[in-house]
C-alpha cells in the first residue's frame, strides 16, 4: 500500500478512528496497530508477511535469551542465530542473483560452462529496512545497551509499525519500543502538525518528484545513446532532486503519520544538499542509515581507534557495504566507493590543508559538495555500468558526438527547480521546518497548506512507488 494512494487515505482514516475510539483499551489499540501494519504490508504481497513473522519470532526469542544468559559462548550463539536468519533472508531475496551471476561469470572465464537456473524471486518490499531495524535490537541486547521489550506485542509492533515499515526511518529499539508501554494520544497541535507533515511529504513525492522531475530523469538515463553534456547534467540534476523529494517525502509522511498517533520518530533528513563536505552530508542524508552503519559497522571495524590506515579501511568497507545495501549491482558498489573516497580525501584535506569555513566560502563548499554528490548519483541511477560511464563522459564534455534530446523548457524547468532546492537547503541549514512555522503567521501557513493540497489534487502523478521501496 502506498502513501500516495486513495486506498491508503481510507486505510489511515479507519486506523485513526479505531485508535481514538473509547471502546478499545491500550493493549487492544496496539493489537489493532499490529494488525493494520500486517494489512498495510500484506496487501502488496500477502505471503511475504511470513518473513516478518519469522524475523519477529527469532529476534524476540534471541532477545529473551540474551537478557538472562550469562554464558558468553551461548550469548554469541543467540546473536549469531539472529544475524544468520536476518542476513540469510536478505542475501537470498536481494543478493542471490547478483552473487550467482558474478560466480557464473568467473566460472565461465575458466571455461566451466556453468549455467544458473533462473528463479522468479520477488524482492520483499523494504526488507533491508526492517532487517536492519530488528537486527539492531539483538545487537544492542547482546551489548547490554538496552532492556528487552516488556511484551511480545510491543516488540512485534516495533518491528512492523506501518508508518516506517518499508522505507524508514530505521528506528532503534530504545527510541520506539518504550513509547508503546503507555497509551499515546496526540495533542491537537501534534495531530495538526502531523497532518501538515503528511501533506508536505505527499507534495514532495507527487508534485515535485513524480510530476516535475521523474520524466526528465527517465528520459536521459533511458536514452541508450551518447548525450550532449548539458542534457546529461540536467538529467542527473533531475534525478538528484527526484530521489531527495521521493525519499525525504516518504520520511516526512512517516513522521507525520506517527505523530498523528502520538508516536515520535526521528528526523531522517536535515537539508543535505547544503552540506559542507561529505562528513556533514552523512549527518544530514538518510540519518537513520548512516548512524546505523556508524554504530554497527564502522565502530566495530575499529573506527578511528587503531590508527589512520585502519580508520580509512573501516571507512571504505562501511561505504562499500552501504552501497551494496542499496542494491545488488556493481553500480551501487561504485556509488558507495565514491562516497568512501570522498570521505577519505576530506579527512586528508583536514589534516594537511585545513582552512576555516566562513560565510563567503561556505556556499561555495556546499555547491562543490552538491556537484560531487551528483556525480555519485549517476552510478546510483544507471541500470548498467556502460550507461553510467557514458553519462560521466558526457558530463565532463569529453565526447563530441552527443545529441540533445531535451526540450529547452525541460532544461529550464529542471535547472530552476534544482536551484531553488539548493538555495532553500542553504537558507534552512541551521533551522527546521518546525522552527520556521512557529515564526510564521497561522494565516500564511493556512494559505500555504491550501496551495499544497491544491497542487497535490491537480498533479498528474500515477501513484508511483517510492524509490526506496526497492531497497
Amino acid at each position: 500500500m502506498l502513501f500516495n494512494s486513495l486506498s491508503f487515505i481510507v486505510f489511515l482514516v479507519l486506523v485513526l478512528a479505531l485508535y481514538y475510539s473509547n471502546f478499545l483499551n491500550w493493549n487492544s489499540k496496539k493489537r489493532m496497530l499490529l494488525l493494520a501494519s500486517y494489512v498495510f504490508y500484506g496487501l502488496w504481497n500477502p505471503p511475504l508477511v511470513i518473513l516478518l513473522w519469522i524475523s519477529t519470532m527469532i529476534d524476540w526469542t534471541a532477545g529473551k535469551k540474551l537478557a538472562v544468559e550469562n554464558n558468553e559462548r551461548k550469548r554469541k550463539l543467540w546473536l549469531l542465530l539472529s544475524m544468520v536468519v536476518n542476513l540469510g533472508f536478505l542475501a537470498f531475496f536481494k543478493y542471490r542473483d547478483f552473487l550467482l551471476d558474478n560466480f557464473t561469470t568467473v566460472a565461465n572465464t575458466y571455461g566451466y560452462g556453468y549455467q544458473v537456473q533462473p528463479m522468479d524471486i520477488i524482492l520483499p518490499m523494504g526488507i533491508s529496512f526492517y532487517t536492519f531495524q530488528t537486527m539492531s535490537y539483538t545487537i544492542d541486547m547482546y551489548n547490554r545497551k538496552i532492556e528487552r521489550a516488556k511484551t511480545f506485542l510491543d516488540f512485534a509492533l516495533y518491528v512492523t509499525f506501518f508508518p516506517q515499515l518499508v522505507a524508514g526511518p530505521i528506528v532503534r529499539a530504545k527510541d520506539l519500543i518504550s513509547q508503546f508501554y503507555e497509551e499515546k494520544r496526540a495533542t491537537a497541535n501534534q495531530f495538526i502538525w502531523g497532518l501538515f507533515l503528511l501533506t508536505v511529504g505527499l507534495f514532495q513525492k507527487i508534485v515535485l518528484a513524480d510530476t516535475l522531475l521523474s520524466a526528465t530523469s527517465d528520459t536521459v538515463f533511458g536514452a541508450g545513446k551518447a548525450l550532449h553534456g548539458v542534457d546529461a547534467w540536467v538529467g542527473t540534476l533531475a534525478f538528484s532532486g527526484q530521489i531527495f523529494f521521493d525519499f525525504a517525502g516518504y520520511s516526512t509522511c512517516a513522521i507525520g503519520i506517527a505523530l498523528m498517533l502520538g508516536i515520535l520518530l526521528p528526523d531522517n533528513f536535515k537539508y543535505p544538499y547544503a552540506a559542507l563536505g561529505f562528513s556533514d552530508l552523512w549527518k544530514k542524508w538518510h540519518i537513520s542509515l548512516s548512524s546505523w552503519l556508524r554504530d554497527y559497522l564502522y565502530i566495530p571495524l575499529g573506527g578511528n581507534q587503531f590508527g589512520i590506515a585502519r580508520m580509512y579501511a573501516a571507512l571504505m568497507i562501511t561505504m562499500l557495504l552501504g552501497g551494496l545495501w542499496h542494491g545488488a549491482a556493481w553500480t551501487f558498489v561504485i556509488w558507495g566507493g565514491l562516497h568512501g573516497t570522498y570521505l577519505i580525501l576530506e579527512r586528508l584535506q583536514r589534516q594537511y590543508l585545513p582552512f576555516k569555513i566562513t560565510a563567503t566560502n561556505g556556499i561555495f563548499l556546499a555547491f562543490l559538495t552538491f556537484t560531487c554528490v551528483n556525480i555519485t548519483w549517476v552510478f546510483f541511477r544507471a541500470r548498467e555500468f556502460s550507461t553510467a560511464w557514458n553519462m560521466i563522459k558526457a558530463m565532463t564534455f569529453t565526447t563530441s558526438d552527443g545529441v540533445k534530446i531535451l526540450e529547452t523548457f525541460e532544461v529550464v524547468k529542471v535547472l530552476t527547480l534544482i536551484s531553488i532546492l539548493f538555495l532553500s537547503h542553504w537558507m534552512m541549514r541551521n533551522t527546521s521546518l518546525k522552527e520556521v512555522s512557529l515564526k510564521t503567521s497561522p494565516w500564511v501557513l493556512g494559505i500555504i497548506w491550501g496551495i499544497l493540497f491544491f497542487l497535490i489534487a491537480i498533479a498528474q502523478g500515477n501513484s508511483e512507488q517510492f524509490i526506496y521501496f526497492q531497497f
